[in-house]
């Protein structure tokens, strides 16, 4: 009998323990609650109480959301013609001598855009309208408008549309230097064809470079996020809980081609002057510093007596340079830029790549062990300091490309001369032909074609017919497109 009399009061006082501590969990005791949910009896309002209350996502997401827009590209397939061979002879040859093109095959590609002024500009990834015949914009409440292409800067993936429309809602920006590793974030973007959707995540790193534009000039210097992106995403806005840009979302790392964790966005400041030299100048004007650096290492540090990784080492300075009139030398240690600290290559990049060649801007370097300042005036690719807007090449307006010198180290390379397509937007050769960006154009109508300057005159003075023959760097035998001029 005290054996089942002990037993029962130990049930009851385990269920009194029971209650008080699930009364004191859900916030209905006297203790308080560490999270509640509650909602108004007259009102959809739905308020949270307790540790979780300064977590919430929907201020954010309704202020950045309307300017977040969904972009189908029209893009020429992907089928190429090559140099026939002997099939040619059996085949034969149209009047422009060239082999016979089935009609031409479109492609439709998706991705997003973040509307950044109300009266219709529209930033988005290079990657996403690159070679675009036509470029379609859908807003959040569906609307829909042709864009045109104002311009494009392959060295940091970004590009910039306009849509003929004002009053249209837009987005912020915010200073992308203030963003720190654990902040919260918001992607917001078009993944899979799903508009208008949201996901959230933290920052997991800052100014990562993963080596993926090719551009000779490419700027890396990624925000990291565990935000899930997908396939559709690209050029999509990377937000703070603010609500303002911190980035346009750009790549992500994976095994499989879908999300595995890992996304990467062009920070706000690089967007913010790619897309205002493009408006002002249609050209990005870049600044150089004038070095080749790399990363500090254990290693390194050793073998120069550091004991500290800071900074980016300077290996050698090119002559003439911005660096080299300033007087840096190899060996030195670029330890911050304007007061900013230098963690990385890519950060260093990154805080160049935001001026425009006549800026200056002070370093400081670790010298002998000693720390000195260098005020530094950063020059262009060519050594100078002008500001050039680009001039309206009517030629090039009509082809709907933009074209470029060949480096001597490519003529030297492959053997060529020659000029090669930088971008193709709207224009003759986005219709007429399946051109991609990187052909190098080596000659017009079976005459060998120098440099810009010839192939400009040429085709100026081409009426009718017009046959365009090249190569694509790293594929076997020639190629040949042709279109007709008005």
């Amino acid at each position: 009998m005290n054996r089942f009399l002990t037993l029962f009061l130990a049930a009851i006082l385990g269920s009194a323990v029971t209650i008080i501590a699930t009364r004191f969990i859900t916030g209905n005791g006297s203790g308080g609650g560490i999270v509640s949910y509650s909602k108004k009896s007259n009102s959809s309002d739905t308020t949270y109480k307790g540790h979780g209350a300064g977590i919430n996502f929907r201020p954010a997401t309704a202020k950045a959301l309307p300017s977040v827009v969904h972009i189908h590209s029209a893009i020429p397939a992907s089928k190429q013609y090559n140099d026939m061979g002997p099939f040619r002879d059996f085949f034969g040859d149209d009047f422009w001598g060239r082999p016979r093109e089935e009609k031409q095959r479109l492609e439709m590609a998706t991705g997003s855009g973040v509307i950044v002024s109300p009266d219709g500009y529209i930033v988005t990834n290079d990657h996403v309208i690159a070679g675009a015949k036509e470029i379609n914009v859908t807003l959040n409440d569906n609307r829909s408008f042709k864009a045109k292409l104002i311009g494009t800067d392959p060295s940091t993936d970004i590009a910039l549309i306009k849509v003929d429309e004002s009053d249209l809602p837009f987005i912020s920006f915010s200073n992308s230097d203030f963003v720190e590793v654990g902040d919260w974030v918001l992607a917001v973007g078009n993944p899979f064809n799903l508009s208008s959707t949201v996901t959230a995540g933290i920052i997991s790193a800052k100014a990562r470079n993963i080596s993926i534009l090719q551009d000779k000039s490419a700027i890396e210097s990624f925000l990291q996020t565990d935000a899930a992106v997908n396939p559709g995403n690209s050029g999509g806005a990377l937000i703070n809980l603010e609500g303002d840009l911190i980035g346009i979302t750009t790549a992500i790392a994976t095994p499989t081609g879908a999300y595995a964790g890992y996304a990467f966005a062009v920070p706000s400041n690089i967007v913010a002057k790619v897309i205002e030299d493009l408006k002002q100048y249609g050209v990005v004007h870049r600044a150089y510093l004038g070095v080749v650096i790399r990363d500090m290492d254990s290693d390194l540090a050793k073998t120069l007596g550091l004991k500290s990784l800071k900074g980016t080492y300077v290996e050698s300075v090119v002559e003439n340079s911005a660096a080299f009139k300033a007087g840096l030398k190899a060996g030195d240690v670029i330890l911050a830029i304007d007061g900013v600290e230098i963690g990385s290559t890519a950060k260093l990049l990154e805080l160049i790549g935001i001026h425009h060649p006549g800026d200056n801007v002070k370093l400081t370097v670790l010298r002998d062990g000693k720390e000195k300042e260098f005020k530094v005036e950063l020059k262009n690719s060519q050594g100078k300091v002008e500001v050039i807007k680009k001039e309206v090449n009517e030629v090039e307006e009509k082809l709907g490309a933009d074209f470029e010198e060949l480096t001597d180290q490519e003529k030297k390379k492959y053997g060529i001369t020659g000029v090669k397509v930088k971008s193709l937007g709207s224009g003759i050769l986005s219709e007429q032909t399946n051109m991609k960006e990187g052909f190098i154009v080596t000659g017009i109508n079976h005459k060998p074609i120098k440099d810009l300057n010839e192939f400009n005159e040429v085709l100026s003075a081409q009426q009718g017919g017009v046959l365009l023959e090249g190569v694509y760097p790293g594929s076997p035998g020639k190629y040949y497109y042709a279109f007709g001029l008005e």
